[in-house]
């Protein structure tokens, strides 16, 4: 099958690449890159319908509910751009999400090609999100080992002053892992049952991670 008519789910830990595999495999195959994290951000901005639905829900200090967010996927996945195909990356986090995706995928006769899992050891995620720099401007993500910026705290895109989150430190690090865990589990559980799920070692290398992904889906 091309991979222009690939649809992905990619899905990792916080630190494993999946976003950063996401946006490379989608420019490189012309598919659209769909984050929920921009998405939220997106309807956020504008204002949406959607989105000031889930900006009530945040305002009450409570986690956006499952179908809030199946919606802003729904209405993403309705932009032309989407037709080659697409990647949800870090979509759907729940049973319940793969389940209403799997049923609306269905209705648009679109189901999913491949759902794939980036897998990393535990403290080798704690060190890559302990040295993480986020762009303040853009949202772009260094490392300051391996991927560090040209000019020291500068963003190569925009320019814009890099920080260190404060949801990167070791202990909130591992409290998010412990978490991903609990919620991902039966996912991944549930993906494999339906013969969709494909492992892959994100421990290496950028581009040898994106050598092994384009080597596991060719053949899809």
């Amino acid at each position: 099958m091309s991979p222009r008519s690939h649809n992905l789910v990619f899905l990792g830990p916080p630190g494993a690449g999946k976003g950063t595999q996401a946006a490379r495999w989608a420019l490189r195959h012309g598919l659209a890159h769909i984050s929920t994290g921009d998405l939220l951000r997106e309807n956020l901005k504008d204002q949406t319908s959607v989105g000031m639905m889930a900006q009530d829900f945040m305002d009450r200090g409570v986690l956006v509910p499952d179908d809030v967010v199946c919606q802003m996927v729904r209405d993403r996945l309705e932009h032309q751009d989407t037709e080659p195909g697409f990647i949800l990356d870090g979509f759907p986090r729940t049973v319940g999400q793969a389940d209403a995706l799997a049923r609306d995928l269905a209705r648009r006769h679109r189901p999913l090609t491949r759902v794939v899992s980036f897998a990393v050891r535990e403290e080798d995620l704690v060190v890559r999100l302990a040295g993480r720099l986020t762009c303040g401007r853009c949202g772009r993500v260094f490392h300051q080992k391996s991927n560090a910026p040209k000019a020291q705290g500068v963003c190569d895109d925009c320019d814009g002053e890099l920080f260190s989150r404060s949801d990167d430190s070791e202990e909130t690090v591992l409290a998010r892992l412990a978490t991903y865990r609990e919620e991902t589990a039966p996912l991944l559980s549930w993906y494999r049952d339906r013969d969709l799920l494909t492992d892959i070692d994100a421990s290496q290398s950028i581009e040898a991670v994106e050598g092994a992904l384009e080597r596991a889906l060719e053949c899809q």
